[in-house]
């Protein structure tokens, strides 16, 4: 009986299916279709249309000629912003690689003629830094020149016309001076201290011609010369020796010189702080000593190569003097005060600190106070605009944009007063450094104590008079009284060292310098001093371009580019940030790679 059922419901299942696929079926053979045509080969007018269409697209493409872009775009930030940051680490990598060589080869060459082995290990510490950073200059120079070459190829076609035969000796040099460096630093030891120094030499010539060339293409942007006023060529040398050329090597050989021996201090201060045992602190704080005073002997003079580079940027355009001085760019000289004063200040403070490494430093120690009252006053006037940023209601109170009172320190005058005492009190601060644990016993030292002081006053009274004078005449006489300032400070500082030198040969030892023995925070400083230089120069170099406005050669070659406007100083700072964040990254990879010269190998360590 259950049988049964079971036999019946599976037939009636199976009748279920079949007629749920007769009536699905049923229902597919009614629904709608479209009708069919029964000629298919033949087209619609508007087929034939958009093939006619096609075909002419395909025809006009294949004639269209090429025709070169003026500008490409670069993805999110913007061209400028690409081959702002590109050629700027590229600058920040070539000045490392060209100073560090310099002040490496004058340490060896002091090394051979005193017989001191510690000259020669510094000299051969410093060169270490430069393998890596020498692959990072040449990485980043090509990725500048492929940035110009895709981005701004109609600029890049037009300086390529004006200076294609420089392209070869430069080639040439680069190649050179690769051969030179890879020879003087794994040569060390292997060659005679002749041919080594010889080395050394001809690295720091052929670095320094590869600058001189590449300045050119610079200073040409900014004060073009040889060409006629559509820009066709008229005489390369004009062009290569143009208006600003020697002004900007002059500037930018002290600027390298002072920016490497910062980067190479802070090396030694990062050096110092890993430091594990009291020699290895020893070695690195007098490293750290020697970067350090090779950056201020470089630092005092530079404020009178930019002077120098700037009078020649007015002597050759006004407009662009203008703009650099008085216009657009003047509140950033405010900052570029501010960042100058702090190193003097920290240049200073690491000096004082630096008293404390050598027994007996209190009689020079009380000098101090008075060193930092006179540099904190310069500081003072140096950073003080002659308009300040105010409300309605406060210029309504000055009677003007200008304080009745703070607004003459906000002239050249004023400045040029204070930067000048500024370099005196910090050669001053160098000066009672250099003496601490001496004491003079040439018989004639009273008078030569007295004739550095007269020397220093006469030399800061020179730059006094002229800076209060200067407010009593009129502007282009006042712009001359900087050479005598200039002079005055300049002599001042060559004859007290002369005299030093003499008055102090053969003196007598009363305190040792215990190396090693400086607190971290000097460390720091010299860390503070490397990073506020490389950002002086980033935006230095903002200023150096910008005062060009809408050109890219100036009165030549217009910009016509999106990017065709002088971008806003906070803008300016932020790029100028990031590119120092981005190169002290690198720079302390080259750090690490340096460092890794004196681990043991994989196999000493496990053996040990």
């Amino acid at each position: 009986m259950t049988r049964g059922k079971l036999v019946l419901g599976v037939i009636a299942a199976l009748l279920a299916l079949v007629a749920t696929v007769r009536v699905a079926e049923w229902l597919v053979r009614g629904e709608y279709r479209a009708p069919e045509r029964s000629d298919r080969t033949e087209a619609t007018p508007r087929d034939q249309g958009l093939t006619d269409e096609r075909a002419a697209q395909d025809k006009a493409d294949r004639a269209k000629p090429y025709v070169p872009p003026d500008y490409r775009a670069f993805p999110r930030v913007g061209s400028r912003v690409a081959v702002w940051v590109l050629a700027q680490l590229h600058l920040l990598f070539a000045a490392f690689v060209l100073a560090v060589p310099l002040f490496a080869f004058l340490i060896e060459l002091i090394g051979y003629f005193n017989g001191d082995p510690r000259y020669d290990k510094l000299a051969y510490e410093f060169t270490k830094l430069l393998s890596a950073a020498f692959s990072l200059t040449a990485t980043f120079g090509a990725f500048l020149t492929f940035a110009l070459i895709a981005l701004y190829p109609k600029f890049t076609n037009y300086l390529m016309e004006i200076f294609s035969p420089t392209f070869l000796p430069y080639v040439l040099l680069f190649f050179f001076e690769a051969g030179f460096l890879y020879s003087y630093y794994y040569g060390w030891g292997k060659f005679s201290p002749r041919v080594h120094l010889f080395l050394g030499l001809m690295l720091n010539l052929v670095g320094t011609a590869i600058m001189f060339i590449a300045n050119a293409w610079l200073t040409f942007m900014m004060s073009p010369a040889g060409v006629s006023e559509k820009g066709a060529l008229l005489s390369l040398h004009d062009a290569f020796f143009n208006y600003t050329w020697m002004p900007i090597n002059i500037h930018r050989v002290i600027a390298n010189v002072a920016f490497g021996g910062s980067i190479a201090a802070a090396y030694a201060a990062f050096k110092y702080l890993q430091a594990t045992t009291d020699e290895e602190r020893a070695h690195y704080d007098w490293m750290g000593y020697i970067g350090n005073f090779v950056a201020i002997c470089a630092f005092l003079p530079l404020p009178f190569a930019g002077y120098y580079l700037a009078s020649e940027i007015y002597a050759f355009s006004q407009t662009m003097g203008l703009t650099m001085m008085g216009g657009a760019f003047s509140w950033l000289f405010i900052i570029q005060a501010t960042l100058i004063g702090n190193l003097f200040l920290a240049a200073n403070y690491y000096l004082w600190l630096g008293m404390g490494r050598i027994e007996g430093a209190g009689n020079y120690q009380k000098f101090i106070k008075y060193l930092l009252i006179a540099i904190a006053l310069c500081f003072a006037v140096w950073a003080t605009p002659r308009s300040i940023l105010a409300s309605v209601s406060e210029v309504r109170a000055m009677g003007g944009s200008t304080h009745p009172v703070l607004g003459y320190l906000g002239v050249m005058s004023a400045k040029n007063t204070a930067v000048n005492i500024l370099i005196l009190s910090t050669f001053m601060s160098f000066l009672l450094f250099r003496r601490t644990g001496k004491e003079a016993t040439v018989a004639w030292r009273r008078i030569g104590n007295l004739a550095q002081q007269a020397i220093f006053f006469g030399a800061a009274a020179i730059v006094i008079f002229f800076g209060i004078y200067g407010y009593f005449v009129e502007a282009r006489v006042r712009i001359k009284f900087s050479v005598p300032q200039v002079l005055s400070v300049l002599a001042a500082m060559v004859l007290i060292t002369l005299i030093d030198v003499f008055l102090y040969r053969g003196a007598r030892q009363t305190g040792q310098v215990r190396w090693g023995k400086l607190p971290p925070i000097s460390q720091y400083t010299l860390i503070f001093i490397a990073v506020s230089f490389t950002w002086l120069m980033g935006l230095m170099g903002y200023v150096r371009s910008g005062l060009r406005q809408h050109w890219h050669v100036f009165g030549v070659m217009r910009d016509e580019s999106v990017d065709a406007f002088t971008p806003t100083l906070g803008f300016a700072t932020q790029v100028v940030s990031v590119t120092v964040l981005v190169f002290f990254a690198l720079i302390g990879f080259v750090f690490w790679i340096a460092s890794l010269h004196d681990k043991p190998g994989h196999g000493d360590a496990g053996a040990a």
